[in-house]
């Protein structure tokens, strides 16, 4: 498809110690792999290339085991944090220049399968400068954060929560680097100020998936994408 996949893999992984503590959580083993390679897997059957990992906290290690993609058919690059923490969006911001003009985002922790073309396809007709996935959570995976109206997001909030809210950022999103002109280089923000940001100025298009997203970003999450993923591997 062309466009490369930005993986944000720099946080500390608190809840996920004392299994983080030397080893990043994007090399936990899930289903009999590093979980990293579960994504890059799962990105390149879904005709993704490209791939830059946004590290942090042990990100030399993803490195030495990735190295630069080509052991899986891949193109994988870096983009280090430094010494401070940049956040999520600011740790985006960093990696602009390996990324390209428009590119996708996902977490370090998430396992998202979806028809990724329909999402580039919806992104670029769209026009605007971001999209975000979402999906009917009513609250059952995470705490939903999303009001969908009609397909379109009208409010996103992951701290001021209303009943209307009946939809969750799925964790797969689409940006343009245009889209974080006006934010200082080197400031670390999130990526869910961005988020809100676009949607403010009318620039955040939506995307709904029906599927429910895996993550390993807690125990019970970590045991439940393994379990999936090894049912998978069976049939």
């Amino acid at each position: 498809m062309g466009l490369s996949v930005a993986i944000l893999a720099g946080g500390l992984a608190t809840r996920m110690r004392p299994a983080t503590e030397r080893v990043p959580k994007s090399l936990l083993e899930v289903a009999g792999k590093p979980f990293a390679v579960q994504q890059v897997e799962l990105l390149r059957r879904n005709g993704l290339r490209d791939v830059v990992f946004c590290v942090g906290y042990l990100g030399e290690l993803i490195e030495e085991v990735l190295g630069d993609g080509s052991a899986f058919g891949m193109r994988i690059g870096y983009s280090h944090d430094g010494p401070d923490l940049l956040g999520t969006g600011g740790a985006l911001q960093r990696a602009l220049p390996l990324l390209g003009e428009a590119f996708f985002v996902m977490y370090g922790d998430s396992y998202l399968e979806c028809d990724y073309a329909a999402v580039q396809w919806e992104f670029l007709r769209s026009g605007r400068l971001g999209l975000m996935t979402v999906f009917e959570n009513r609250g059952a995976w995470d705490s939903s954060n999303v009001e969908l109206r009609d397909s379109r997001i009208v409010c996103y909030d992951k701290v001021n929560r209303t009943p209307e809210m009946r939809y969750i950022d799925w964790g797969l999103g689409m940006l343009r680097a245009q889209a974080f002109s006006g934010y200082p280089a080197g400031q670390p923000f999130d990526l869910s100020a961005l988020y809100q940001d676009l949607l403010a100025r009318h620039e955040l298009a939506a995307f709904e998936v029906k599927q429910r997203f895996f993550e390993i970003g807690s125990p019970e999450g970590l045991a439940e994408t393994s379990e999936y993923l090894l049912k998978k591997a069976s049939k």
